[in-house]
């Protein structure tokens, strides 16, 4: 035998050696992501309510008003004042009746059981509200000067139809699985969750920070998923980033160690 070949053998045997001697640890991580805004100098928070529309089968005003008020209460220091949950699309017809002015929609000519706000369209004209700095501060007032959240949700309906890609699982007669990706024409239908939350300062009735967000989820046409259960599902993946606003939130991962 060669003096190379005792030698790549005697490497060889240390480097099993030590192998047999090695330990993999899986060690949790966390890593701390800084709120976009500093609300160190409020202690209460009002969600008063939204520009809500879209779908007929589900009411994002409340149900978000709601959610959100549950998140803050288990995931935030601030303390979140119980309020009734306001209709800001009533609320802009109703003040523009009082100063004289035809309101946006008229209920004479609105379905009842419709949203008098079906699309983005629709949203952009009561969008004013959101500037109207001395309205937020008398809110505010009427609250004594808490953070204000506010903004707007559409959750619409949405119909497409393309090419999907999926897979299908075979089993050979020996029992061993193959996976083979495919594409085909579907037609789907789902939902849109397009919410902009806007935070004001109701000491003074400024705008702080806003933030839009969108998310989809389609189905196959024949998938008979519930409205509120997509809107939840929906709700649930832009949680985090609306949470990141106020408080520093944890993310977290695992790393492996070797020893």
């Amino acid at each position: 035998m060669s003096a190379k070949t005792v030698a790549a053998l005697a490497s060889l045997a240390l480097a099993v050696g030590a192998s047999s001697c090695l330990r993999f640890y899986d060690i949790v991580i966390e890593t701390p992501i800084q709120a976009k805004l500093d609300v160190s100098s409020f202690q209460r928070v009002l969600i008063l309510g939204f520009l809500a529309g879209g779908s007929k089968d589900v009411d994002p005003n409340t149900e978000t008003v709601r959610l959100l008020r549950s998140q803050i209460r288990t995931k935030s220091d601030l303390r979140v004042i119980d309020s009734d949950v306001l209709s800001l699309v009533d609320e802009v017809d109703r003040r523009r009746r009082a100063a004289g002015e035809e309101p946006l929609t008229d209920p004479a000519t609105v379905d009842p059981d419709e949203p008098k706000i079906k699309n983005e369209s629709d949203l952009q004209e009561y969008e004013a509200i959101f500037a109207d700095v001395d309205y937020w501060k008398t809110i505010g007032e009427e609250y004594q000067a808490p953070l204000i959240i506010t903004g707007s949700i559409l959750f619409t309906d949405l119909q497409r139809s393309g090419m999907v890609a999926s897979s299908t699982e075979t089993l050979d007669q020996y029992g061993r699985r193959s996976v083979t990706p495919t594409r085909s024409f579907q037609n789907q239908k789902g939902y849109a969750l397009v919410p902009k939350f806007i935070f004001i300062d109701g000491r003074t009735g400024v705008q702080l920070y806003s933030e839009s967000f969108r998310e989809e989820t389609l189905y196959s046409v024949t998938n008979n998923t519930p409205p509120l259960s997509s809107y939840f599902e929906l709700v649930d993946r832009l949680l985090p980033g609306f949470l990141s606003t106020l408080s520093t939130q944890k993310i977290k991962g695992t790393r492996t160690l070797l020893r």
